[in-house]
């Protein structure tokens, strides 16, 4: 009955298009005739203007084409593309990508940030292709993969007796799960194992029909199957080991190959290492015995056919062509034969799931030849395609990650009716313990970042192995000991500074300038302490971003691997630095709502993870929302505004209404909490808006006071000494010590500054320019402000249980604070202006009067005049250009300044001449952060037309021609008969 649904998924998938290589099946030949080639790179599935860098035979006769992008442009690095070994491809002339301009087909042996290699099928010397010119690669699709698990699953449905059917019943409910007894004195090959690694071993030994081996990151789950094989093979049993890629595929045979196993390797060697190609069924059989019988067999039907040409007999043509049916038969035989041989002396075959069926090399062995089936990465293929493995033993192993991503489904409907649900989840969730084992000791992450994983997916059962519970980057060789090395976690809060996701016109994928920025500053502070770049991962979930990455640091750091989540799947870094880009005013965070593509991505590191978000954004969702708790409270936090000095605040309140439903209790609760307490507070110093994550305990908060009151003591000690310029605080300080000395810094009116990178850092507070009235601004400066703000900027220093002002508060009321003296400033310099040349009072006359500027005439009016001379001074002030000592008229030639409201000439009507150049920078940089655009006016919306309405307006116009020009072809006739 299963077998049956499972058929009719597959079969909507025809229709629907569920599985991903049947999507590109059905859609291959519409983009080629309707997108352009520009539309078709940006959607990863074609690379255009690549020439030929190098050219070579390999791969047991296979020729071999590096391609690159051109040198001579300046591209060294190539486009985001969803390329990778074992891939069809077609190589096209720059006619475009349609078959009549293919030149061959190929696989691709290995992909690289600036280059890729295809192994051709069809020899390039006959093509004569010019290494001076440029060609196009696509991706091609075929339906060698759906047949496959189509008709594994047309047989399953007719399966009736074979060595699967107990398999069979337990895998699909009819009968459950049985054990048969082991000795007590199992004797492990690998003697490094740990507990749960052994229990795992034992277990799957004693099972009857199937066992599953739940490895979560960096268990060590590839070690124990590999345990598994050996102790099968070790019982003169035969195992056929599959998995879902190519990768996961080889890294079990050099495990099996180093253990001395006899292995023999299926598939394409093109999709191979290089250093498992000897394993394959290619090279071995090229070495056999039957290869030079196999070689002279081809030789003679090449001999046939070249006489069959030159023969002008009918008579000796027939005679020839009979002997070529007779040499191939031979030869089909001879071939079997040799392959048979060779895969039954292997005590494993290894392939893909897909490679493992009836149509391959396996086709030349009994049915009930192997006694094992392992399928690796389970948990990430379709079950369907599962089945092409399993009907040929009797009893499985299952081992893999069912908590990370699964496979990839189209087809919406499929999925809702359980083809997303992989066979492995399947069996966990239907029989539990009874036929599965976790293994718990994981030998990757420092226990910090191991600890959130394992809490939200694994219920907490995960412990860090004593090796790498407290390693950090600084223990590598060659690293000094800074701040960002000494960190297993740091989370780099970009919320309230104006860095805004980008919008794109097709909306399907996503940017984020602003954290391109600083991810490239704290990838130059991991180098420059010394760790090298090919320990270094940067992770982002959108291609857009992945490629404005690539462009920032691919030139500088080439080693540097910058992929997507979905392409650091079961591997992992030293270090990794996560972007999460989403960053908009709606909360919307797209699919990082998938919690399990989140925790592929924080379980690649193994020292240190770097996590760059806006926390007002992503913690809208719940999942999310732990894990910037947990690196709030076991990590370093920092704001964006330690990276960029430049960078405006922007204080926006979020609509909850445009939330999802599911976090509208939580968020309604924060954005309360927020209009009380106003948005510029932080519950832990060192950071902004982490009041809402995590509330301080009271020992938190009695070293907050202590720490605040030392500090305080510094500054006024330096405040009585009048000789003391400025007070530079040590390097030594964190960053919850560096927000205290700004705050307090800001309460008593001081000038503060950051200045240095990473372990260099160190803030200097001076005194405020001479002239100044502090006592003025500082009630002034009260007055405005809400009162929950004054009282935490008391002399007092903060009360004890109230979070202190932020980094974005401090940094406004400084901004405030330091234009409110420019202006004083300014006055000061326009009087003194006045009274140097000279001015000539109001009220009195003279024989020639000399006309004055405005700053002057504003300057004259003095508060001793009536206030009839007020009203004329200011009529004249505003006939006059504002600028000190401009007495251009702007009565009707006048700019008015949007910034500080007066008005100019036409020389000085630009903010930055005028002095009004930081509100202008400020304002653009807050007009394109929110609306995308510079001015009014510019960045209009693209109104050019959809490629794909374009092609078909273009087929449309071309079928009318068409029927025009019939048409007018028919006129002639007629009048030729008449």
């Amino acid at each position: 009955m299963i077998a049956c649904w499972l058929i009719g998924l597959m079969v909507e998938a025809d229709t629907s298009k569920c599985s991903e290589c049947f999507l590109l099946l059905c859609t291959c030949r519409l983009w080629q005739e309707n997108v352009s080639l520009k539309d078709l790179q940006s959607k990863g599935v074609c690379l255009l203007k690549l020439q030929i860098g190098s050219q070579s035979t390999g791969l047991y006769g296979r020729s071999l084409l590096l391609l690159e992008p051109r040198k001579h442009m300046g591209v060294s690095v190539l486009p985001s593309n969803n390329f990778g070994p074992g891939d069809i491809v077609g190589l096209y002339d720059l006619d475009g990508c349609k078959p009549s301009s293919q030149l061959c087909t190929g696989v691709v042996t290995r992909i690289s940030q600036s280059a890729v290699t295809v192994a051709c099928e069809d020899s390039p010397d006959g093509l004569n292709l010019d290494t001076d010119a440029l060609y196009n690669l696509m991706k091609l699709a075929n339906d060698v993969t759906y047949k496959r698990m189509k008709k594994a699953l047309n047989t399953l449905n007719g399966y009736s007796s074979g060595p699967a059917s107990d398999l069979i019943s337990v895998l699909f409910g009819y009968s459950e799960p049985g054990s048969i007894s082991q000795p007590n004195d199992l004797s492990f090959l690998n003697s490094g194992l740990d507990e749960s690694q052994r229990q795992a071993v034992s277990f799957a030994l004693s099972q009857r029909e199937v066992a599953v081996i739940h490895g979560p990151p960096g268990t060590g789950k590839t070690t124990t199957v590999v345990e598994i094989i050996l102790q099968v093979v070790k019982r003169g049993q035969k195992v056929l080991c599959c998995a879902g890629s190519n990768v996961a595929v080889d890294n079990l045979v050099e495990r099996l190959a180093k253990a001395k196993a006899k292995v023999l390797r299926l598939g394409h060697p093109a999709r191979l290492l290089e250093s498992i190609q000897k394993h394959s069924l290619d090279a071995v059989l090229a070495h056999s015995d039957n290869t030079n019988i196999i070689a002279d067999i081809r030789k003679d039907i090449d001999k046939a056919f070249m006489g069959m040409k030159k023969m002008n007999d009918k008579r000796d043509r027939i005679h020839l062509k009979r002997e070529v049916g007779e040499l191939r038969k031979e030869l089909r035989t001879r071939e079997a034969t040799a392959i048979a041989e060779v895969l039954k002396r292997a005590d494993v075959v290894l392939a893909t799931n897909t490679g493992a069926n009836d149509g391959g090399p396996l086709k030349n062995l009994p049915v009930d030849h192997f006694d094992w089936v392992v399928i690796d990465e389970c948990a990430q293929a379709l079950e369907s395609s599962c089945w092409i493995a399993l009907l040929r033993g009797r009893k499985c192993i299952l081992a893999g990650d069912y908590k990370q991503l699964p496979p990839t489904i189209k087809s919406h409907t499929a999925a809702s009716k359980g083809l997303s649900v992989s066979l492995m989840e399947r069996l966990i969730l239907k029989y539990g313990d009874s036929v599965v084992r976790m293994l718990t000791v994981q030998y990757r992450m420092n226990s910090n970042i191991m600890t959130w994983a394992s809490e939200q997916m694994y219920q907490g059962q995960l412990v860090a192995h004593s090796s790498v519970e407290k390693h950090l980057l600084k223990d590598l060789p060659g690293v000094a000991s800074v701040e960002e090395t000494s960190t297993p976690l740091l989370l780099i809060d970009t919320a309230g500074c104006g860095l805004s996701e980008m919008e794109v016109a097709d909306e399907q994928s996503k940017g984020n300038q602003g954290e391109v920025d600083i991810v490239e500053l704290h990838i130059k502070a991991l180098t420059e302490a010394g760790v090298k770049p090919k320990d270094i991962a940067v992770i982002a979930p959108y291609n857009l971003q992945v490629d404005l990455l690539r462009q920032r640091l691919s030139a500088r750091h080439p080693d540097l691997e910058i992929k997507s989540v979905d392409g650091f799947q079961g591997r992992e870094k030293e270090a990794v630095v996560l972007t999460l880009v989403r960053s908009n005013r709606k909360g919307e965070i797209g699919f990082l709502a998938e919690d399990r593509r989140i925790n592929v991505a924080v379980t690649r590191a193994r020292r240190h993870l770097a996590l760059v978000c806006d926390t007002q954004t992503v913690q809208t969702h719940g999942f999310l929302k732990t894990l910037i708790d947990h690196m709030t409270q076991h990590g370093d936090v920092r704001t964006a505004f330690e990276y960029l000095q430049d960078i405006v605040p922007q204080n926006y309140t979020r609509d909850h209404r445009d939330t999802k439903s599911n976090n509208t209790k939580a968020t309604a609760s924060n954005s309360a909490s927020n209009k009380q307490k106003g948005r510029g507070q932080a519950g832990n110093p060192g950071t902004h808006s982490q009041a809402r994550r995590s509330t301080p305990t009271e020992e938190e908060q009695r070293l907050t006071q202590i720490k605040y009151l030392e500090i305080k003591n510094q500054v006024e000690w330096f405040l009585q000494d009048p000789d003391q310029t400025e007070l530079r605080f040590p390097s030594t300080l964190n960053s919850h010590d560096r927000l205290l000395v700004h705050q307090v810094a800001e309460e008593l009116g001081l000038n503060h500054e950051s200045q240095g990178e990473g372990k260099d850092r160190c803030i200097t507070v001076s005194r405020p320019p001479t002239g100044s009235n502090e006592a003025g601004e500082e009630e002034e400066q009260q007055a405005q402000e809400p009162s929950a703000v004054r009282e935490e900027e008391s002399v007092t220093g903060p009360p004890v249980g109230q979070p202190a002002a932020d980094l974005k508060t401090l940094h406004l009321e400084r901004m405030r604070r330091e234009q409110k003296k420019r202006e004083q400033k300014m006055e000061q310099e326009k009087h003194l202006d006045t009274i140097r040349d000279g001015c000539v009072p109001l009220g009195k006359k003279t024989g020639k009067m000399q006309r004055a500027g405005a700053c002057e005439i504003a300057a004259a009016a003095t508060a001793a005049d009536d206030f009839d001379t007020l009203i004329d001074a200011v009529v004249k002030a505003e006939r006059v250009c504002s600028f000190v000592k401009c007495k251009t008229l702007v009565i009707h030639l006048g700019q008015l300044c949007l910034f500080c409201n007066r008005q100019y000439c036409l020389g000085h009507h630009i903010p930055e001449v005028h002095g009004c150049g930081d509100q202008a920078r400020a304002n653009a940089r807050m007009r394109i952060s929110k609306e995308g655009v510079l001015y009014a006016g510019s960045g209009h919306k693209d109104k050019s037309v959809d490629p794909n309405k374009k092609a078909y307006l273009h087929r449309k116009l071309d079928s009318k021609l068409k029927d025009m020009e019939k048409q007018r072809k028919t006129k002639p006739k007629e009048s030729d008969n008449n």
